[in-house]
């Protein structure tokens, strides 16, 4: 990627074919569609990449067993068809980013031969509807064969379990990929570039988006020949923008998650398959940790997005009836809360009942394109039914969506051994190697290439964190991070993972972006402390201190 200031100026001085606003994983996917379709494509991003609802995932490329109960027990074709799409797109993550893309197995534990026959029977045909793109078989497993996979689970009226696979990713990692790739092949890109409204033609169509750059407070317009509104929760705010009149469409819902720390012998994720309210609920490894999510509830966009303690309570009462060990709030060491952008049918009443389905909307005052609703496995083919919109629109040549078939960065060449090249050929542990494989695959080279002639970037960037300082390097100069939070969330995910690291890593990230961007002391010093201050609010937050 280039430089954030030659991008700006790139982007300033052009005009394009296709302008997306919103660089999360349907931007992003839009943003890398419409390029591979051969339109100069331009994509910006209020925020940093991916750093709303595409970071804040239970992490799951799958169909939605959830959503497949609905359909059987409400008859909601609708849900069929949110499943069956999501496990053909699930198949192609695996195929396009096997980096960052793993089959996980999950375990559904039974406490009757009712519940035995019902979900086993669910995840037949859970395989049935994945067709070839079936991980693996589903099975039946005796209460000794859950227990090996889940140690921690209770015993106690234990009949059995039903296993399955699905897939687990990288959700932040995943979305700062897409980006690369995006540039990889030609596109433009700027983070923290906020579009705060539009210049229109006489006939009302949209000519250009006026952007502030967040970090330096100057305007610039991005001209373009179509505008595509891929922002998620904040869709109705830039529909406004182009057309005051627009009516809201989106409902947003929240989703909080918890790390803990994983049992000794746990090798599977659980799904918890009833909730007092009707959910589901997942036990997830995860480097080391357990992820624990998710709640649903409705809200809105002033919502502080912390853990609440009755959140985090909620979670820790359904983990603990299946587990044979008590957990507590002391044990969190990491979590987030994210939104959902859900788009509601008049019929429907909760948040938990809504349809993952998205839809491609045309105002036809402004001609804005918005993609709404969808979920995140099924970024790519919202994405392509956005761009078959936009080249409808613009007239022209019509070309049809490669991305099923584009590996993104990092891809090519990568194996599931590829973190032994590593360790041959660069002076790292085993634990490092399979760390940088799985959040760079074969571009981890260019990452350590920083570190040939600096030793001491070949560290840690806190005691106990995977992490090498020569990560925090290339993430500022090749993918245009700018803040502590951006590297330690987003490119790193260290923050989310475990709080207490991540305000002991704080001061070395700091300090590199210091040298990089040339920060104050000062400057420096109130960027640690910020970041402190919000990493402590979480801990407040849940009723946690920090040591």
């Amino acid at each position: 990627m280039k430089s954030r200031t030659e991008a700006l100026r790139e982007i300033a001085t052009r005009t394009f074919d296709v302008c997306v606003i919103g660089a999360g994983a349907t931007g992003a996917g839009c943003a890398l569609d419409a390029q591979l379709r051969e339109l100069e494509t331009v994509l910006l991003d209020a925020g940093d990449f991916a750093s709303a609802t595409s970071s804040a995932s239970t992490k799951l490329a799958h169909g939605g067993v959830r959503y497949l109960q609905e359909a059987v027990t409400n008859l909601d074709l609708g849900q069929l068809k949110v499943v069956r799409q999501a496990l053909r797109e699930r198949a192609l993550m695996l195929q396009n980013a096997p980096h960052l893309v793993h089959p996980l197995e999950f375990v559904v534990p039974c406490f009757s031969r009712f519940e035995l026959w019902y979900y086993g029977l669910g995840m037949k045909v859970y395989d049935w509807i994945a067709g070839k793109g079936k991980l693996a078989d589903s099975r039946v497993l005796s209460p000794a064969e859950a227990l090996g996979h889940i140690p921690s689970l209770k015993a106690d009226h234990l009949v059995g379990a039903v296993a399955y696979q699905d897939g687990q990713f990288d959700d932040a990692r995943y979305g700062v990929t897409l980006v690369k790739t995006f540039a990889n092949v030609g596109g433009k890109v700027a983070n923290y570039l906020r579009v705060v409204g539009f210049e229109r033609g006489p006939d009302g169509n949209l000519l250009a988006a006026i952007a502030e750059d967040t970090l330096s407070n100057r305007r610039l317009h991005v001209r373009a020949r179509v505008f595509v509104n891929a922002t998620g929760p904040f869709s109705d705010a830039v529909r406004s923008l182009a057309n005051p009149r627009a009516l809201p469409r989106l409902v947003l819902s929240r989703g909080v998650h918890l790390f803990l720390p994983r049992d000794e012998g746990t090798s599977g994720a659980l799904l918890i398959p009833r909730t007092e309210d009707g959910r589901v609920i997942f036990a997830i490894p995860w480097f080391g940790r357990l992820l624990v999510g998710t709640t649903d509830q409705e809200t809105t966009l002033q919502d502080e997005l912390v853990v609440s303690r009755a959140e985090a309570e909620y979670l820790l009462r359904h983990i603990n009836r299946y587990s044979a060990r008590q957990r507590t709030i002391g044990e969190i060491v990491g979590g987030f809360a994210g939104i959902r952008p859900l788009v509601r049918p008049r019929h429907a009443q909760a948040t938990k009942k809504l349809i993952r389905e998205h839809e491609v909307e045309v105002d036809q005052n402004s001609g804005l394109i918005s993609i709404l609703g969808g979920k995140w496995t099924t970024y790519r083919a919202m994405a392509e039914d956005t761009i078959n919109i936009v080249q409808s629109k613009r007239g022209g040549p019509s070309r049809p969506s490669t991305t099923w078939q584009h590996l993104l960065a990092g891809a090519e060449g990568y194996g599931p051994d590829y973190w032994m090249q590593l360790a041959r050929e660069h002076p790292l542990d085993e634990s490092t190697a399979r760390h940088l494989a799985l959040k760079f695959g074969t571009d981890a080279p260019a990452v350590l290439d920083i570190a040939k002639d600096r030793p001491e970037l070949y560290t840690p960037i806190t005691e106990g964190a995977l992490p090498i300082q020569a990560e925090v390097l290339y993430c500022i100069r090749q993918e245009m991070a700018v803040s502590i939070e951006d590297i330690l969330s987003r490119r790193l995910g260290l923050q989310p993972y475990d709080w207490k690291l991540a305000i002991q890593a704080a001061p070395v990230v700091a300090s590199h972006l210091a040298g990089e961007l040339g920060w104050s002391d000062p400057q420096k010093d109130e960027a640690i402390r910020r970041y402190a201050a919000k990493i402590d609010r979480f801990l407040v937050a849940i009723g946690a201190v920090t040591n």
